[in-house]
């Protein structure tokens, strides 16, 4: 299964953590840090993999609730079929940082992963892979 990763550059070392811990589970992870380089068009490489992909990891943090770009990804899983039932929000850090009507509604209405120590606990970045999963 394709899984397109959806976050903010400013979090590469915890994607990086959660690309590692879901190769080891045999998934195809879809990560901006490795798969746009020099001179590509960012917008068509980034729709083809969220056209391409069956499930989306949404990292979520206090300043990435003001990405558009984090959005517009959120709103792309929503409208997609091939996404049902396969869009895993995780939430990092403490949850009380997060101003709580900033998460998306439909947030409210799935299971949320949490990474209360910025990605450190691998313990739940496992949980992240089995809710994919579970779903696929």
């Amino acid at each position: 299964m394709k899984v397109f990763l959806s976050h903010l550059s400013t979090d590469k070392d915890l994607v990086r953590k959660i690309s590692d811990e879901l190769k080891k589970w045999g998934m195809d992870l879809w990560d901006d840090t490795y798969e746009i380089y020099p001179g590509d068009n960012w917008a068509q490489v980034t729709s083809q993999a969220l056209q391409e992909s069956q499930a989306m990891i949404v990292l979520l943090t206090p300043e990435s609730l003001d990405s558009k770009w984090i959005r517009w990804d959120i709103e792309y899983a929503l409208g997609n079929v091939a996404y049902k039932q396969r869009l895993i929000p995780v939430l990092v850090g403490d949850p009380n940082r997060f101003e709580q009507e900033k998460i998306p509604w439909i947030f409210k209405h799935l299971k949320v992963v949490n990474l209360p120590d910025n990605g450190k606990n691998d313990e739940n970045i496992r949980l992240i892979a089995e809710a994919i999963k579970q779903a696929a």
